[in-house]
C-alpha cells in the first residue's frame, strides 16, 4: 500500500475511533417535546436575585480569620439570622459554562460544548431565565449571552463589560465586580424615572442575575490564599449588602424578593480549576428572603468532612445540594415552569412554605423529570426493532400510572409527607431510566469499535511482516478467492447497513458498525501470510516466546500505569539506565554509556516532582536559560575548534542569533513576572519579543544546514527559547535534560548497530538529514527495532507526563502565558498551552527521525511498530473507560482514552513535522534547495 494512502486511511480510522467515545459516553442528554410543568399554587416570591461569585470556594467564604471574624460579615449574618446555607456539589469539569448551565438550566453539560469553547449554545436548552417573565443580567461576556441566545422571545436582557477587562495582570480585578454592582444601582435608579422599565421590574416572575468574575480572576492571578482573593470576597460581601438594601428600599420592603448566593466552581490552592479536587467541586450556597427557610438550630449534625467545626457553623443546619438542584429551587420560589431538561431535585429544606406547597412542588418536579423519561423511551422504542427492544423494567407504563395516581390521591387526602416520599421515589426511578435509555446503544457500539480496533492492529502487524521482514514467502493472491471474499464481505456490509436503516440510526452508527468490514477484509485477504506465520510462531522456543510476551506486556503496562501514576516513568527510566550494561554496549561505548545513564537518572527525577500546586520559581527558569547558553556555547566552540568542514559559516550566524533569542527570553520572563508582581501589567516590549520569538521558533531551524549536529542543535535552541517564555518553574529544565538524553540515545543506537556489522555504522559528523538513502540500502526489521520503537513511545509519554498529568492539562496555571498576554482569551491561552506541551514531543520526534536515518531503516517500518504499540495502549484504555463511580473517576478514564487516541493520531502528524524540521532548508540569499528522504 502506498505510504500516503496508508497514512490517510490510518488518520481516518483513528479519527473514527476517537469520535466513537463521544457518541458512546458523551452524547447530549437533552431531549425535546416535553410539556412544561409548573406548581399550581401561588409562589412565595415575585422576584429572585441570583448572585454567582465565579471561582468562590466554600471554605474561602465560610472560614473565619485568625481573630475570629468572617471574610464576609454580611453573608455570615444571613446564615446566622436570616437564611439557609449549605454546600453545592459541582460535577467535573469544574468550568464556568457547565457550572452556570447546571445552576440555571438544571442539567449537566455534555462535552460537545467544548467544540464551541463553552461560549455558544451547541444545542438549544431551556432555563429559568427563559421561563421567567423578565431576566436582567450583568457581568461577563463569556457567560451572559449564551442564556440570552437560548431564550425564546426577547425578555432576557444582558449588560456586559468588555472582554479586555478580564485581565489577569490588572492592578485590581475587583473592578469587575464593582462594575456589576454600580450598573445594577444605575439600572434601578433609571427605573424610578422610566415608567415602562418601572412596570417591568415590578412584574412577577422576575430574575436578576449578577455574575461576579473578580474572585475567579484574582484567584487565577494571585491564588485563593492571597490577600487579593480575600479582599475581593470582602468587596463582594459589601456589594451584595448594598444591593440587598437598595432593592428592599426600591420595592418598599414588600417581602417578595428571594436571594441566592452561590458559585459555578471553586479553585485549587494554586489558582486553577477544571478537575475534581474538593476545593474545585465544593461551592457555597446561601439563600434568604421570600420563601426561603430561616436558620435552623441543631445540637449535632454529621458530615464526612470536618468543615463545620473549622467554620464554627456546627449549630446551624447545613443543607447540601447537587448543583443542578438550584434550578428547580429558583423555579419553585418564583413560580415559573421547571426547566424542561432539568434533572435537579427540589431541595425542600430550603423552602419556607406550607406542606401543601412543598408537596405540589415536588409532584411538579417528578412529573417534569418523568416527561423526559417518557420522551427518551419513545425515541428509543421508535428507533429499535421491536424484537430487539428491551424496556426499562423498573418504570413500566403501568408503574408510572400507579405512582402518579397514588400521588394525586395523597394530595387530595392532604397526606403531603407521603406525596413527597412517593415523588422522590419516582424521580429516582425516572433518572435511572433516563440513564438507561441514554446509554442503551453503548454495548453494541462498543463491540463494533473493538472489532475495528483489533482488525486494524492485526492488519498493521501483517503489513509489517509482509513488507519489512523475511519471515514469509512471496506469494500471489488467488484472484478467484479474492473476488469471492470481496463479495462475501460486501454482503455482510449491506446486511449491517439494512439493519441500521430500518432502525433509523444516526449516520455515525453506520461508520462505527461498517468500519470493521473493510478492515477485516484486508486482514483475511492476507490469509497466505497468516499461513506462513503460524508454523514459524509454533516453532519458536517456548521459553523465548514466554519471555518476549512477559517483557512486551510489562512494557505496555508501564506505559498504561504512567497515565495513573507518573512515578512509573521513574521506574522505567531507571531500567533504561541499565540497558547498556545488560546488553554489554558499555564495553564498546563507555563515554556515551555514561552520558546515557546519567541523563536517564536525571530525567527520572522529573516525574517525582509536583505537577501543580507549586509557586512560580523564576530563578529556575533563569538557571535553565543560562545552562542552555553555556552548553550551546561549548558545543559551538567545539565545532569551530574541530575545524569541521561540514560547519558552514551561515550556521554559526544562525546559532548565534538563536543564542541571543535564548538570552532575550530569559530576560523577558524575569522582567514580565517582576512587572506583574508590582502590578504594573505586561510591558508591551516584552509582549512583542515573546510573540516574535514564538513566530520565529519554527522558521529559524530551517535556516541552518541539514547536517546532523547542526540541525538538531538549531531545533533545540529555537524551541527552548519559546519554552522558556512559557515556563514558571522547574519545568524549564525538563526539555534541556530530555534533549541531552535524545543525543545520547542517538549515539547509543549507532553503537548498537554492531550486531548487523560495522559497515552499517554511519559517521554522525557527515550525516545529512536531507540525503536520500537508496532504498536498496534499507535493511529489514530485527527484534531490536521493536525496542527502538518502544523507547520512542516511552519517551513521548515521558515528554507529556514528565512535568504534568491530566489535572494539569484540565486546570493549567495562567501564569505560564503571562509573557504573551494577560487578558482572558481561552483560545489563544489554550493554543499556547498546547504548544508548550508539544515542544518536548517535537524534540523526541526529531531524535527518532535521526535514529531512523542512522540505523538505515525506512521511516515507514519503525513508524508501523510505533502504531501497533500505541493502538494496543488505546485498546487497553478503551476497556478501562468507566461510566460509574465518582465523576472524577469517569472523567479521568475517558480523558485517558481520548488522550492516547489523540496521541496516536498526533504521532502521524508529528512524524511529518519532524521530517520538515530535519530535512528542509530555506536559503534566503540563494536558491532554495529541495531535499527529500
Amino acid at each position: 500500500m502506498n505510504m500516503l494512502i496508508f497514512i490517510i486511511a490510518g488518520l481516518l480510522v483513528h479519527c473514527v475511533f476517537l469520535a466513537s467515545i463521544f457518541d458512546i459516553y458523551f452524547t447530549s442528554p437533552l431531549v425535546h417535546g416535553m410539556t412544561p410543568q409548573r406548581t399550581p399554587l401561588p409562589p412565595p416570591a415575585k422576584r429572585l436575585v441570583l448572585f454567582v461569585a465565579d471561582g468562590l470556594r466554600a471554605d474561602a467564604l465560610y472560614e473565619l480569620e485568625d481573630n475570629g471574624t468572617s471574610q464576609a460579615p454580611f453573608l455570615r449574618s444571613i446564615i446566622e439570622y436570616k437564611g439557609s446555607w449549605g454546600i453545592s456539589h459541582t460535577r467535573v469539569p469544574t468550568e464556568s459554562r457547565p457550572g452556570h448551565v447546571a445552576l440555571i438550566a438544571g442539567f449537566y453539560e455534555d462535552v460537545s460544548a467544548v467544540a464551541k469553547g463553552w461560549k455558544e449554545n451547541p444545542v438549544e436548552f431551556d432555563s429559568v431565565f427563559n421561563e421567567s417573565k423578565y431576566t436582567w443580567s450583568w457581568g461577563s461576556p463569556d457567560i451572559l449571552p449564551m442564556f440570552a441566545k437560548g431564550a425564546s422571545g426577547d425578555h432576557v436582557y444582558t449588560y456586559c463589560y468588555k472582554a479586555e477587562n478580564e485581565d489577569f495582570g490588572a492592578e485590581d480585578a475587583t473592578k469587575l465586580d464593582t462594575w456589576v454592582f454600580d450598573h445594577v444601582k444605575n439600572f434601578f435608579q433609571a427605573a424610578r424615572s422610566n415608567q415602562t422599565l418601572f412596570s417591568k421590574v415590578n412584574e412577577e416572575k422576575v430574575v436578576l442575575f449578577l455574575h461576579l468574575l473578580g474572585i475567579d480572576t484574582n484567584g487565577h492571578a494571585h491564588r485563593p490564599n492571597s490577600r487579593e482573593y480575600k479582599n475581593n470576597i470582602r468587596k463582594v460581601d459589601e456589594g451584595i449588602k448594598e444591593i440587598v438594601l437598595m432593592l428592599e428600599d426600591f420595592y418598599g420592603n414588600d417581602g417578595k424578593t428571594a436571594f441566592i448566593l452561590t458559585s459555578d466552581h471553586g479553585m485549587t490552592d494554586w489558582g486553577s480549576h477544571g478537575a475534581g479536587h474538593p476545593s474545585e467541586t465544593l461551592t457555597p450556597l446561601i439563600g434568604w428572603g421570600a420563601g426561603v427557610n430561616y436558620p435552623q438550630k441543631v445540637t449535632s449534625q454529621f458530615f464526612k468532612d470536618e468543615f463545620l467545626k473549622v467554620w464554627k457553623l456546627e449549630n446551624w443546619k447545613r443543607l447540601d445540594v447537587n448543583q443542578a438542584d438550584i434550578a428547580p429551587l429558583i423555579a419553585s420560589l418564583i413560580g415559573v415552569p421547571f426547566p424542561l431538561n432539568s434533572v435537579g431535585v427540589l431541595p425542600l429544606d430550603y423552602l419556607n412554605s406550607s406542606a401543601h406547597f412543598k408537596a405540589e412542588s415536588m409532584f411538579t418536579n417528578a412529573v417534569q423529570i418523568l416527561e423526559q423519561f417518557k420522551v427518551k423511551m419513545t425515541q428509543k422504542k421508535e428507533t429499535t426493532l421491536s424484537f430487539l427492544f428491551t424496556p426499562f423494567q423498573l418504570l413500566s407504563d403501568t408503574e408510572q400510572i400507579n405512582i402518579l395516581r397514588k400521588a394525586r390521591s395523597y394530595l387530595h387526602q392532604e397526606k403531603y409527607h407521603e406525596v413527597v416520599s412517593l415523588c422522590k421515589t419516582l424521580i429516582s426511578l425516572a433518572l435511572e431510566g433516563l440513564s438507561y435509555y441514554h446509554t442503551y446503544d453503548r454495548l453494541f457500539l462498543g463491540i463494533s469499535v473493538v472489532m475495528g480496533f483489533v482488525g486494524w492492529t492485526s492488519y498493521v502487524i501483517l503489513l509489517i511482516v509482509k513488507t519489512h521482514t523475511n519471515l514469509t514467502k512471496s506469494t500471489q493472491d488467488n484472484k478467484a478467492s479474492t473476488v469471492l471474499l470481496l463479495y462475501g464481505f460486501a454482503a455482510i456490509g449491506v446486511l449491517i447497513a439494512f439493519l441500521l436503516l430500518i432502525q433509523t440510526c444516526p449516520w455515525m452508527y453506520y461508520v462505527y458498525c461498517l468500519l470493521p468490514v473493510p478492515v477485516w477484509y484486508a486482514v483475511v485477504k492476507e490469509f497466505r501470510i497468516i499461513q506462513d506465520l503460524v508454523p514459524l510462531l509454533l516453532a519458536f522456543p517456548l521459553g523465548q516466546s514466554i519471555g518476549f510476551l512477559v517483557i512486551g506486556t510489562l512494557g505496555i503496562e508501564i506505559l498504561v500505569f504512567s497515565f495513573f501514576y507518573r512515578s512509573t516513568l521513574t521506574v522505567g527510566l531507571i531500567a533504561f539506565a541499565g540497558w547498556p550494561f545488560i546488553t554489554r554496549l558499555w564495553a564498546q561505548a563507555k563515554a556515551p554509556t555514561m552520558s546515557w545513564t546519567l541523563l536517564c537518572l536525571l530525567l527520572a527525577v522529573f516525574p517525582l516532582m509536583p505537577v501543580v500546586g507549586r509557586e512560580p520559581n523564576i530563578s529556575l527558569v533563569t538557571m535553565a536559560g543560562l545552562l542552555i547558553l553555556l552548553i550551546s556555547s561549548f558545543s559551538l566552540t567545539s565545532l569551530c575548534k574541530s575545524k569541521n568542514k561540514y560547519v558552514p559559516k551561515k550556521d554559526l550566524t544562525v546559532h548565534l542569533f538563536q543564542m541571543l533569542s535564548i538570552a532575550l527570553s530569559t530576560y523577558v520572563v524575569n522582567s514580565t513576572h517582576s512587572s506583574l508582581h508590582h502590578k504594573k501589567g505586561l510591558p508591551l516590549i516584552n509582549q512583542i519579543i515573546s510573540w516574535t520569538t514564538l513566530a520565529s521558533s519554527l522558521l529559524a531551524p530551517l535556516l541552518s544546514s541539514t547536517f546532523f549536529f547542526q540541525r538538531l542543535l538549531s531545533i533545540i535552541l529555537s524551541l527552548m527559547s519559546t519554552y522558556l517564555l512559557l515556563s514558571t518553574g522547574y519545568e524549564a529544565l525538563f526539555p534541556l535534560v530530555l534533549s541531552g538524553l535524545m543525543f545520547a540515545w542517538i549515539y547509543m543506537e549507532k553503537e548498537a548497530l554492531q550486531h548487523y556489522g560495522d559497515s552499517l555504522k554511519p559517521k554522525l559528523a557527515v550525516l545529512d538529514f536531507s540525503y536520500t538513502i537508496d532504498i536498496t540500502h534499507f535493511r529489514q526489521l530485527h527484534l531490536d527495532d521493536i525496542r527502538r520503537s518502544f523507547f520512542f513511545v516511552f519517551f513521548i509519554v515521558t515528554a507529556f507526563f514528565g512535568t504534568g498529568n491530566i489535572a494539569s492539562v484540565n486546570s493549567f496555571d495562567p501564569a505560564s502565558i503571562y509573557c504573551f498576554l494577560t487578558v482572558f482569551n481561552p483560545f489563544i491561552m489554550g493554543g499556547l498551552l498546547v504548544w508548550k506541551i508539544v515542544i518536548p514531543f517535537v524534540l523526541v520526534s526529531c531524535a527518532f527521525e535521526a535514529i531512523q536515518v542512522t540505523t538505515q531503516l525506512s521511516s515507514k517500518s519503525l513508524f508501523l511498530i510505533v502504531l501497533v504499540i500505541s493502538d494496543i495502549m488505546a485498546l487497553h484504555f478503551f476497556f478501562l473507560v468507566k461510566d460509574y463511580g465518582s465523576w472524577l473517576d469517569i472523567g479521568t478514564s475517558i480523558s485517558h482514552y481520548v488522550l492516547v487516541m489523540a496521541f496516536t493520531i498526533f504521532i502521524m502528524l508529528l512524524s511529518g513535522l519532524a521530517q520538515l524540521l530535519t530535512t528542509k532548508r530555506i536559503e534566503p540569499w540563494g536558491r532554495a534547495k529541495r531535499h527529500s528522504m
